[in-house]
């Protein structure tokens, strides 16, 4: 016997607004979510998700009016780019980063391990080398993975 509705999976519906919004070409408003949600979700539920998503630093918002449009923060264009900084933000959290950063290494495939010291490596590098002397360092990186892809 089920009481109530299914409850969803923790984050479940904090991805489908980053969907929505990855998606979106823009700026887009509360409304503008619900609507491409569908499924029947209380504006008021989209208006704490996007808040939430706010107060972590994943969505930026501009004022429409008396309302607000919201857009994914420049870190979290996309799937990838919102990874990255949730591992950021859990390192930042840690006391002991060597051992949270440790076990995650520790816990790599080799193809991930030999991947990982390309990126590094690319980054000393890139740091390294003269100010506007080449390509941005987020295009070394993926022209770096696109490589590791390709091996």
């Amino acid at each position: 016997m089920m009481i109530g509705p299914q409850r969803r999976h923790p984050g479940e519906l904090e991805a489908g607004v980053l969907a929505v919004l990855w998606s979106g070409g823009g700026p887009l408003t509360p409304g503008d979510i619900q609507r491409a949600l569908g499924g029947g979700l209380a504006r008021t539920t989209v208006n704490t998700i996007l808040s939430r998503l706010h107060d972590k630093g994943v969505v930026t918002r501009t004022r429409v009016g008396r309302a607000f449009a919201y857009a994914p923060a420049r870190e979290a264009q996309d799937a990838p780019g919102l990874a990255a900084r949730r591992m950021r933000s859990e390192l930042e959290r840690a006391d002991d980063r060597e051992t949270v950063l440790a076990r995650f290494v520790s816990g790599l495939t080799p193809g991930d391990e030999d991947l990982l010291r390309a990126l590094l490596a690319e980054s000393e590098a890139g740091s390294e080398s003269e100010a506007g002397s080449g390509p941005e360092r987020g295009s070394d990186v993926r022209e770096v993975r696109d490589a590791g892809d390709a091996g």
